[in-house]
């Protein structure tokens, strides 16, 4: 361990028919795949800028040659159960692995930069939590400066209410929120960003 950060990032296997469901009903699986593979790009990317340890983790299986480089990312599979459950062994497992502040980001957002991923590992200096938060109600980012499973236990995932009732668990003053960002599930969300011009026409 050559830091005491560590950035997780959960990614789905770029299997086609399996990636970003929601909008391969408006563009096709195929596209919606090509979609995918632009995000992970990013987010490979940008995890390499920023000077911490870092493990990706797998929705299905590892893949052991791949864009995720195996000497400078940590390789692992998500657990069975809900995304509470999966994230929560995510950051057991870095905790127990003796990090001191954890940040776990997810794979969907072409706005996200290095510099978010540094703030919130600063915000974890002076607080217990940072909460990327998502202009749909959820979060992209979220890091922990110690274990609470709170977080993560009977939480309405996948709905605008996750934020919210996230940030109920916690005392005032113990968290802090990073700016607002849109992650890409919809077309609409597509329009937003020139890159995916090419997947909107004929659509």
């Amino acid at each position: 361990m050559s830091h005491k950060n560590l950035l997780i990032v959960f990614v789905k296997n770029p299997v086609l028919g399996h990636c970003k469901t929601r909008l391969a009903k408006r563009i096709g699986a195929e596209k919606a795949l090509e979609v995918y593979r632009i995000l992970l790009d990013h987010t490979h990317n940008i995890a390499l800028e920023v000077p911490c340890d870092k493990a990706v983790f797998y929705s299905q299986e590892v893949i052991s040659e791949d864009l995720w480089e195996t000497d400078i990312f940590k390789k692992q599979d998500q657990c069975e159960g809900d995304l509470g459950e999966k994230m929560q062994a995510a950051f057991q497992w870095g905790f127990s692995q003796g990090y001191t502040k954890i940040v776990l980001i997810g794979s969907d957002l072409i706005d996200l930069t290095a510099s978010d991923i540094t703030n919130a590992f600063s915000h974890l200096d002076h607080c217990k939590t940072v909460f990327g938060p998502a202009v749909d109600g959820g979060y992209y980012l979220i890091g922990q400066a110690s274990m609470n499973r709170a977080l993560f236990d009977h939480m309405p995932w996948s709905t605008n209410q996750v934020l919210k009732k996230s940030t109920e668990q916690l005392a005032p003053g113990t968290y802090r929120l990073l700016s607002y960002k849109n992650d890409i599930d919809t077309l609409e969300d597509l329009t937003e960003h020139p890159i995916f011009t090419p997947f909107i026409s004929h659509s």
